[in-house]
């Protein structure tokens, strides 16, 4: 018997394919060259932002197309899975798999807002953070319950993040999207205190924060695109180095937030290391705890009253969908810190297409966890997720 039959298993990574005309539609026509908009190029569709070419909705809306990432995905808008764009489609396709919520990540903004600033007007790079997060309580109110909205920031602004977040929070919105490592947007370092405003604010509304990973510079990515980088490695091999090293690259929010004190700051404000895997988490913690103490952190800040473990346990969660061999030892360490979720309807998402090697939701966790013990199956599955994004 399915897993998934005794759980209502909340899904804590999924992507909505934003409609083409989202911010043409949106905002006034004098910037209708400046926004995001949809253009076909030699018989693709992709996103253009301020005349640069970026995503194709085909290239991050893959589930179920017969071909494999990067550059093997549906060629325009119209190919794409209706799931991937409609929200009455994602919940029939939700119910299908046994899923009972999601929650809800961009792609055209990308996965900490960065794609933004290639637009040069201030006002008009906030409003369209604001269209996209509108537009977002729209889509979930299909169902309020079950679809989990995640609010992007004007990360470059601080006031205007804290005015988002406080706007965002009365129209539904769950989670805060921010990148792990703003200063490869010429921004301060995460654990800089010029942050601070949107940690308070965040943590006084309850809301988590979540580190998706591409919320860094896309190292071999140029314009949207996956490019070959090393003599003879090729498109594909470019593309799993590149995601699988993406996967770890949260680990650089992770420790920064530790041991630059943003958690002993904000002791009640959750972070949760979106996309990443689990199965390193165990490795980078005890290193942290026994760097930690062999080099004396507790004397140089007194005030760290934890362990890195210990502050990862109270407070910083992370997100599995692929793993066998690692997910029982994590699950071990860390029961009540460990989220389930597919990534749908990405290229790297648990979601079966004819080329790919991926399985339906309900019979990889059956296989993969179906030796893990009730309690901590139902962490898993439900109960982290629950908790953290405030679903029944």
């Amino acid at each position: 018997m399915s897993l998934f039959s005794e759980y209502a298993v909340i899904d804590v990574d999924t992507h909505v394919t934003e409609p083409p005309d989202l911010w043409t539609s949106r905002i006034g026509s004098k910037w209708h060259d400046v926004v995001p908009r949809v253009e076909n190029i030699k018989g693709r569709d992709f996103w253009v932002i301020n005349g640069k070419k970026g995503l194709a909705p085909g290239g991050v809306s893959m589930a179920g197309h017969n071909g494999r990432p990067p550059n093997e995905f549906p060629p325009t808008f119209d190919d794409i899975a209706p799931a991937a764009y409609d929200a009455r489609a994602r919940i029939e396709h939700m119910d299908r798999e046994g899923i009972y919520a999601q929650v809800l990540y961009p792609n055209v903004g990308g996965f900490g807002s960065q794609n933004f600033l290639s637009i040069e007007n201030e006002s008009l790079k906030i409003d369209c953070v604001r269209v996209y997060n509108d537009f977002l309580v729209e889509w979930t109110g299909v169902s309020q319950e079950r679809l989990v909205p995640v609010c992007a920031l004007p990360f470059w602004n601080v006031d205007e993040s804290v005015i988002e977040i406080e706007r965002c929070a009365k129209l539904g919105h769950r989670s805060v999207l921010f990148p792990s490592q703003p200063q490869d947007f010429s921004q301060p370092p995460l654990h800089d205190q010029h942050w601070d405003p949107i940690w308070e604010c965040a943590q006084s509304l309850g809301l988590p924060i979540s580190f998706h990973i591409g919320g860094q510079a896309a190292l071999g990515v140029k314009e949207g695109e996956f490019v070959p980088r090393g003599v003879g490695m090729g498109l594909k091999a470019t593309f799993a180095r590149f995601s699988a090293l993406a996967f770890i690259g949260n680990s650089l929010g992770i420790s920064e937030i530790i041991c630059g004190g943003v958690c002993h700051r904000f002791p009640s404000l959750n972070f949760v290391s979106v996309e990443s895997g689990v199965g390193w988490i165990p490795t980078l913690l005890e290193a942290l705890d026994w760097q930690w103490s062999n080099a004396g952190v507790g004397i140089e800040h007194p005030e760290y009253e934890l362990l890195p473990s210990e502050y990862f346990r109270r407070q910083i969660f992370a997100c599995f969908w692929f793993e066998r061999d690692v997910i029982a030892r994590a699950a071990e360490l860390y029961p009540d810190n460990i989220m389930y979720e597919t990534d749908f309807p990405h290229p790297t998402s648990m979601t079966p297409g004819p080329a790919t090697i991926a399985q339906h939701p309900n019979e990889y966790v059956t296989e993969a966890l179906g030796n893990l013990p009730e309690e901590t199956l139902g962490k898993l599955l439900h109960d982290n997720a629950a908790r953290v994004y405030n679903v029944s």
